[in-house]
């Protein structure tokens, strides 16, 4: 998942599925971009916001990389780009509610089409969910999706049908594995991480780390079991969001004693940084495909190794002995917990730095805007 590359893999690592090879487009003038987030939490977010997370760390690197950036968002955001509010309030609470997401929507690309001259846009990148993308075709400018979801039947069905509006960039090709038979994305392309916000800590505690939602997928209750077993105490961190609580109470609730198992609650800025960062290892023993894991580079950048399952994205993040381990079930946990050691924390590190780094990302999707800026017969667009 060589970001620089746009898409290629370690030798552990699933095989390559894309490559482009980007040419320039009028001597690499600096593009006018519409960064389209989503209305429902600001930029950057104060707590929970994954996606809104990357459209600030993205779009921070795309000015300082010389490009002029428009971010149409959600009240309350801050941004060196030229941030443009287009509701009255946020909607954390409602996300993709389709009223929020289709108002939102609309007002941008009504904007982005009314620009014109030395103000019109060359193309709008678009992390938005459904919206933007179904309607895309009626829109002027060239849109670039994110794909920040995983595919389900029901999502799957939505892309077969509406995918070639735009160009698709994918965030691990364990995502696009499941992708709906016929469509093509442009790129794979990680989530990227400001690696130098994020300190390399080397000498550990000795607590183990969770951090997530509180739900089974995510496994809190499977990381209590494997810090028990290899008798580590164990941090867990994460919000507990509606409809969680019956499963936080029976599956979590019962464990935490301030000792063995500790439950902080949800943790943002400085205090985040340092639980990472003093962490023995991030344990992720999740069961479902999910598409990429920020909070694996998060803890790779601040020097922690991951111990996971090999579910979704894993295999592409985790390279198993070197920046952590990727093992069966809690036994195999408890058991890799003892061969910590082995794992050097310069090495997860420059792991994040080479694959994943902001500036890294931003030249990737640099190559992608300028193919979809392109005329077809111009871009060079190649499949392997």
């Amino acid at each position: 998942m060589e970001a620089a590359a746009v898409a290629t893999s370690t030798a552990t690592n699933r095989s390559r599925v894309l490559d482009i090879a980007a040419p320039r487009l009028r001597e690499d003038r600096p593009l006018r971009i519409a960064m389209l987030a989503p209305p429902w939490i600001a930029v950057p977010p104060s707590g929970y916001g994954g996606v809104e997370s990357v459209v600030d760390a993205l779009t921070e690197a795309l000015i300082r990389r010389g490009h002029a950036v428009t971010l149409f968002c959600a009240p309350g955001s801050r941004s060196s780009a030229k941030v443009v509010t287009l509701l009255e309030v946020p909607h954390p609470d409602e996300i993709e509610r389709s009223l929020y997401e289709a108002d939102h929507v609309a007002r941008a690309f009504e904007l982005v089409d009314g620009a014109g001259g030395r103000d019109r846009f060359d193309l709008v990148h678009d992390h938005c969910g459904f919206t933007a993308l179904a309607m895309a075709d009626r829109l002027r400018t060239p849109l670039v999706h994110t794909l920040h979801g995983p595919f389900t039947a029901e999502t799957g069905a939505f892309y077969a049908r509406h995918g070639h509006k735009a160009a698709l960039v994918g965030i691990s090709r364990a995502q696009l594995e499941g992708a709906p038979a016929g469509l093509r994305p442009l790129a794979v392309i990680p989530n990227p991480l400001a690696a130098e916000d994020w300190p390399l800590q080397t000498k550990k505690d000795d607590y183990l780390l969770w951090v997530g939602r509180m739900t089974a997928d995510k496994g809190p209750h499977r990381a209590i079991e494997a810090a028990r077993l290899a008798g580590r105490p164990l941090v867990l961190a994460g919000v507990v969001q509606p409809g969680q609580r019956d499963f936080f109470e029976r599956e979590v609730a019962p464990h935490v004693d301030g000792k063995a198992v500790r439950f902080v609650g949800e943790v943002t800025g400085a205090r985040k940084r340092s639980l990472f960062s003093r962490a023995s290892a991030l344990l992720m023993p999740i069961r479902w495909e999910e598409p990429f894991g920020m909070v694996m580079i998060e803890a790779l950048a601040s020097g922690t190794p991951v111990i996971a399952f090999a579910e979704g994205a894993v295999p592409e993040v985790i390279v198993s002995g070197k920046t952590g381990f990727i093992v069966d079930d809690e036994a195999g946990m408890a058991d890799a917990v003892a061969r910590l050691a082995d794992i050097s924390p310069a090495d997860c590190r420059a792991w994040v730095v080479d694959h994943c780094d902001v500036d890294t990302v931003a030249v990737a999707y640099e190559s992608a805007y300028r193919s979809v800026t392109l005329e077809p017969a111009v871009a060079a667009v190649r499949y392997v």
